[in-house]
């Protein structure tokens, strides 16, 4: 399970801001997670859960926000929403493969004291 050590690295990330701003405690970290990143946000969540004892993130709070794919057609430069994994335009039913969200991991935010 890869997610195990993606939320390691996100835990070491935001102990490192802790730091630097002085705090002792994370109290909540929110990630970006679009479909297309590569995990399963319940996992990300057993991980967070089974990483943070004993550490500054222990009784943390993690949220997970979905973000949508969003994809760009070059036919009609127009950005559309996709559910599946076919990246048609709605309008001129133009394949494409330029993705403009939806691949995100990342901390997006972070409480400390």
């Amino acid at each position: 399970m890869h997610e195990a050590g993606l939320m390691q690295e996100a835990l070491e990330l935001a102990r490192e801001h802790m730091t630097r701003q002085g705090g002792t405690r994370i109290h909540r970290l929110r990630l970006r997670v679009g479909p297309l990143a590569g995990v399963v946000p319940a996992a990300l969540q057993f991980a967070f859960e089974a990483l943070t004892p004993g550490t500054p993130a222990e009784g943390a709070s993690l949220e997970i926000v979905d973000v949508p794919v969003i994809c760009f057609c070059p036919g009609c430069a127009r950005e559309f929403p996709t559910a599946g994994w076919v990246f048609e335009c709605p309008d001129c039913r133009q394949l494409t493969d330029q993705v403009r969200q939806g691949q995100e991991l990342l901390l997006d935010s972070l409480e400390v004291s």
